[in-house]
């Protein structure tokens, strides 16, 4: 007996310890993973930024190709799917640019405001102990000016060539789409029904995403075009495309159609309490549109953590650029609705955003 109790005592002993060690091995396999994940993530950029992008356009898409399958031959109905992506996706581009443009020629036709700004600045500073022109001398060659037009080039090669192989994703998911449902259908087991269910989901989160997001940068464009035409800056049109074209990506984009309308004030404007007023206007127009209206809109089927948005946005721009700011938030989108098909992923769909079956929440953040 006492032997028996010795056996039982050493046992309860022994365990404690070798279960800590397991809970350490599993977590460091587990950072190994992830560190090997965001490192492939890193690396194949050219390949899964594309098709991250691409699976977004396919999920849009799809119900307009589904529906001209129904009275049109597969091929035809592809050509016209692709074409009206095409046509909506050059219209948007050539409206930035226009926005663009127009504010670059503005700024180089009024260049002696901007001067005369500069070396206000540059005089303020010199006599703070910081002198401009040697900073320039110093940072500003030929040199320097030849490598940003080199950069600018490879990063309109670079886009033209992401374009191209985001089509070509397109096409090919868009002739997929029935026999991979097809396939999965046909293995009959809770594993594709959850599947199936999952990126069902996924697409109509996707199409609710893109529509709300498309909604609010209406919104925000005419918001912002009417207070900059109040305040009689010139451009109120440029701003208001230019700010409906940032506000697609959540928080950094808002960020930057304030900053730049405001630096444009403040050589327009005399005094800077001007300047900053339109800041802070600008910047309350985006509150209450991004922190109260699109919540309102979108309700709980598109609440997330204001953490997890912020994050991700972060997180994916520093993995892949602009693309990866445009598309982190429907990536995690994804990842959180198929998490909640799966037991074993629910608690993480819980967390951070609407669980599948749990009650309707409006006090989420709809996706920043």
């Amino acid at each position: 007996m006492a032997a028996a109790d010795g056996t039982s005592l050493a046992g309860e002993i022994s365990r404690p310890p070798r279960a800590a060690g397991d809970a350490v091995l599993r977590a460091m396999v587990g950072v190994g993973t992830a560190i090997l994940v965001v490192a492939a993530l890193v690396l194949a950029r050219p390949v899964f930024a594309p098709l991250a992008f691409a699976m977004l356009i396919i999920a849009i898409v799809w119900p307009l190709q589904a529906r001209l399958q129904s009275f049109l031959p597969k091929l035809l109905a592809l050509a016209v799917s692709m074409m009206t992506t095409i046509v909506v996706l050059a219209v948007f581009g050539w409206t930035l640019s226009w926005g663009f443009t127009r504010v670059a020629r503005y700024v180089i036709t009024d260049a002696g405001k901007f001067q005369a700004l500069y070396n206000g600045i540059a005089d303020w500073l010199e006599g703070h102990g910081i002198v401009i022109s040697s900073l320039w001398a110093e940072h500003v060659s030929p040199g320097w000016i030849i490598g940003i037009v080199q950069q600018v080039g490879s990063r309109v090669n670079g886009l033209l060539s992401f374009s191209v192989v985001v089509l070509i994703y397109v096409i090919l998911g868009l002739m997929e789409v029935d026999l991979l449902a097809r396939r999965l259908r046909a293995m009959d087991s809770d594993g594709s029904k959850r599947l199936i269910a999952g990126i069902t989901r996924t697409a109509a989160k996707f199409r609710r995403y893109m529509l709300v997001r498309s909604l609010m940068s209406v919104v925000t464009g005419l918001l912002v075009w009417a207070f900059i035409s109040l305040c009689g800056l010139p451009l109120a049109r440029e701003w208001g495309v230019i700010a409906f074209a940032f506000n697609y990506i959540p928080f950094l984009g808002p960020l930057v159609a304030t900053v730049l309308p405001t630096l444009f004030a403040v050589a327009q404007f005399d005094a800077w309490q001007n300047a900053i007023l339109v800041f802070a206007c600008l910047n309350l127009i985006q509150f209450l549109v991004g922190s109260y209206l699109e919540p309102m809109i979108a309700g709980s089927f598109l609440a997330m953590s204001p953490f997890l948005v912020l994050f991700s946005v972060f997180f994916w721009s520093f993995l892949w650029g602009i693309a990866g700011a445009f598309i982190g938030v429907p990536i995690v989108i994804a990842i959180l609705t198929l998490c909640a098909e799966y037991p074993a992923g629910r608690w993480v769909a819980g967390l951070f955003g609407t669980p599948a079956d749990g009650p309707a929440d409006h006090r989420g953040t709809a996706c920043g």
